[in-house]
């Protein structure tokens, strides 16, 4: 498979709402490995589409149970037209993003949350995460509704940080 450049902000494709995938077909399945390889390549735990320049409502994540003992493929989840159906607690993670390298923001979540979604196969499924992959699951749907880690911060500090970016990234 091949890895494709992962796009960073502020690229306007970044803030873009996705589509709802209608079928799934060979070019998603394409699209699904590459964004697995590209999310491994960049050592990340999770990917949106839209992030790779396809603003379509994939995502795939691959958490570690223990950031000890990680197994690469072990979690992978592949997740089409994912959406949160429950939501409970909070907590305050402290977040990176493949899209916005170097940057780290602490951004309120939910401590559980459950995501109806469907797998590679089109077959329904929900996934239940907790803790890490709460946010996770979290995290990538956010981009699929073209939010950003960034839209957590206040005005200001977003505008400081866009600046800053565009001269190290253009854009």
């Amino acid at each position: 498979m091949k890895v494709v450049e992962i796009i960073k902000y502020p690229n306007p494709l970044l803030t873009r709402p996705s589509t709802p995938v209608r079928e799934i077909d060979s070019s998603i399945h394409l699209l699904i490995e590459t964004m697995i390889e590209t999310m491994y390549a960049a050592k990340g735990v999770g990917l949106a589409a839209p992030q790779i320049g396809r603003p379509l409502r994939v995502i795939v994540l691959d958490v570690p149970d223990d950031e000890e003992r990680y197994e690469k493929g072990k979690n992978l989840l592949v997740l089409i037209n994912p959406e949160i159906v429950e939501a409970e607690g909070s907590l305050t993670y402290e977040e990176g993003c493949l899209s916005i390298p170097d940057v780290r923001v602490e951004v309120p979540r939910s401590e559980r949350v459950v995501v109806k979604a469907l797998d590679r196969h089109g077959r329904e499924t929900m996934v239940e995460g907790k803790g890490l992959l709460a946010v996770v699951l979290q995290h990538e749907i956010d981009h699929l509704k073209g939010r950003l880690i960034v839209d957590y911060l206040s005005r200001i500090r977003r505008d400081i940080l866009k600046r800053k970016l565009k001269k190290l990234y253009g854009g």
